[in-house]
């Protein structure tokens, strides 16, 4: 049996997204959706699909890295005599 993952948010958190999940249902796709079933929702998202997220964030923040990198370099460089 496959273990669940740990939960990366707190239930304040969890809570939130749920009621913003259950607010966009409703406005954007006229769908009335209860506490439990959102909260559920979200947990499906953070366990399933967050890390899709969060790895392009990981990858959009070594890009920034890399580069801020080069910059240092090139400065040293131009430092040099």
């Amino acid at each position: 049996m496959k273990k669940p993952a740990a939960t990366v948010l707190t239930r304040e958190e969890q809570q939130d997204a749920a009621s913003r999940l259950r607010a966009y249902l409703r406005d954007e796709m006229d769908v009335e959706v209860g506490q439990l079933p959102a909260e559920m929702l979200v947990e499906f998202i953070e366990r399933d699909i967050g890390r899709l997220f969060y790895n392009r964030g990981l990858r959009d923040a070594e890009t920034v890295v890399r580069q801020k990198v080069e910059d240092v370099a090139d400065a040293l460089y131009g430092l040099e005599r």
